[in-house]
């Protein structure tokens, strides 16, 4: 199955808007939508993972920490990490391609960081 994504509450919006804006049809949702506001980092990871999204974040401080304490008792959907310098077309192109190029079993409890 396809990859889709979450957006958690710290990703800059526009990494979204230019991600779907260029493919239309990915599954990107939106940390409003999610209602992620003031949710830890563990329940941010549940959720996403209950949903099967792969969790797109710019938290390098302890989202790591905090997956790798998530994983030992439940899966996860994957997380990916975007540095909060990467351009945003860096960025948005990097989750096209992992979009275009991968599924969502691929990413059963793993944890990446962009740029690729």
């Amino acid at each position: 199955m396809a990859v889709r994504f979450q957006a958690d509450a710290d990703l800059n919006q526009i990494i979204v808007s230019a991600v779907v804006r260029h493919e239309p049809t990915i599954d990107f949702r939106t940390a409003l939508a999610a209602g992620l506001a003031g949710m830890a980092d563990q329940e941010v990871l549940a959720l996403a993972a209950r949903d099967r999204r792969l969790l797109v974040t710019h938290d390098r401080a302890t989202m790591p920490r905090h997956f790798r304490e998530f994983i030992r008792s439940q899966h996860s959907a994957g997380v990916i990490v975007i540095p909060q310098d990467l351009q945003i077309r860096t960025a948005a192109d990097d989750l096209i391609l992992i979009w275009t190029a991968t599924n969502e079993e691929e990413w059963i409890d793993r944890i990446e960081f962009l740029p690729i």
